[in-house]
């Protein structure tokens, strides 16, 4: 079975604790009080009693192939971060490689902290359908019903335009002022009239371009049909509920145990300290483990968070019928916060099983995570460095190919 962290615990001698419960009662008795830091997202999931019990991380690694070549490639210093690979409730590969902050020598650990960037938007697409199950909301709602005052151009924009990069919002990335705003923090409200400034780019439905905003504007629409903060609607209905206690999101600047990301220069590796994950709120801004993100594979597809109507909206192709191929390779299923292709044509030698799955790249963070739902296999490639993109996308191909019991790739066919 998959495994997660467990925290330990001791009892104190008995004079202390009496000691202890004497100092404490006679400072209730003078009237003497004291503040109480407020609890963190973990103190909160961890007091749930319905979250299952989990036992320790360990290191496995029953693939030999994948082993020998990460073993290779991280004493080369050509991989650094973490990978799980697992196969219907049986782990079969759980290891790390490299540091996780290389300032402070400090090493990664299994259940080190990542940020997830744009795998977060299955996040933020699963917050809407289950407020669709719930029946606060409906993925063909006008946007214009949930954000107001509404620009008169998003009178045909439907919530599921927003998850499917169908809406023609401008992205962030492609305005003028980037520069300012990416280093910029700012809250969901802020984010939302940013938007409204900028007139569409194509008729809603009518073409497919990658878009963050719309994740931004679909986190508002969350938060404006639950009646919770976004990260507090989050929080309660899944992280808390599933035990990910590692898991949250990063919307404050906040530490959050989150491990350093870093970039490859000509000078050398190089931090990169300032992610700013607030202007990425519904589309980059989750940070977790890899056994949480097992957890969350799990109850996604095997049926625990959706119903299986809102489920298949979710792995629907969204985009024009019309829409070309990519880079000489079919192109992909756009769904809600989730892709599928047959991602194995893109490495030698080929395999042809479908797979669901997401990429991440945000400050100094490099992701990949893969399900094929024939055999029921996970694969999570999570690196804090941010131009390892073929390194993720071919170990994780690896990963998924000796799994499924497929020749195991060694190159790359792009």
């Amino acid at each position: 079975m998959f495994e997660v962290p467990r925290t330990a615990g001791g009892h104190p001698r008995l004079v202390l604790g009496v000691l202890g419960a004497l100092i404490v009662g006679g400072a209730v008795w003078a009237g003497v009080t004291t503040a109480v830091a407020p609890k963190s997202d973990a103190d909160l999931i961890a007091e749930r009693s319905d979250a299952p019990p989990r036992p320790p991380v360990v290191v496995v690694e029953d693939l030999p192939q994948l082993a020998a070549r990460l073993d290779v490639e991280a004493a080369a210093g050509r991989f650094m971060g973490a990978v799980l690979v697992a196969k219907g409730d049986k782990v079969l590969f759980r290891q790390v490689y490299g540091k996780a902050n290389y300032e402070r020598d400090q090493p990664l650990k299994l259940d080190s902290r990542f940020r997830l960037a744009s795998i977060s938007k299955q996040f933020t697409a699963t917050a809407i359908l289950k407020l669709q199950d719930d029946g606060k909301l409906n993925v063909s709602d006008p946007v214009c019903k949930w954000i107001q005052p509404c620009p008169a151009a998003w009178r045909d924009i439907r919530i599921g335009h927003l998850l499917s990069h169908t809406s023609g919002i401008p992205d962030l990335m492609a305005r003028p002022g980037w520069g300012m705003r990416r280093t910029t923090p700012a809250t969901l409200d802020e984010l939302t009239e940013d938007s409204k400034r900028f007139g569409l780019q194509f008729a809603p439905g009518t073409k497919v371009r990658y878009d963050n905003a719309a994740f931004n504007l679909a986190a508002a629409v969350v938060e404006k049909a639950s009646g919770k903060p976004f990260q507090t609607y989050m929080r309660d209905t899944f992280f808390r509920p599933l035990g990910m206690r590692e898991t949250g999101l990063d919307l404050d600047g906040g530490d959050h145990g989150v491990i350093m990301g870093y970039a490859n220069f000509p000078g050398g590796l190089a931090a990169q300290p300032n992610a700013n994950t607030s202007i990425v709120a519904g589309a980059g801004a989750v940070y977790s483990t890899l056994d949480d993100l097992l957890v969350w594979q799990r109850a996604l597809h095997r049926g625990s968070l959706l119903k299986p109507a809102s489920y298949q909206q979710m792995l629907a192709d969204h985009a024009p019928a019309d829409t070309p191929d990519e880079r000489g390779h079919p192109r992909r299923d756009w769904g809600y916060g989730v892709f599928s292709n047959r991602l194995g044509d893109q490495v030698r030698p080929s395999f042809q099983d479908r797979q669901i799955y997401h990429t991440g790249s945000w400050g100094g963070f490099r992701n990949l995570m893969l399900y094929q739902p024939d055999q029921d296999v996970t694969v999570i490639v999570l690196s804090n460095n941010y131009h390892l993109r073929d390194q993720v996308f071919l170990i994780a191909e690896q990963g998924m190919a000796e799994a499924l019991g497929r020749d195991f790739p060694t190159t790359l066919a792009r």
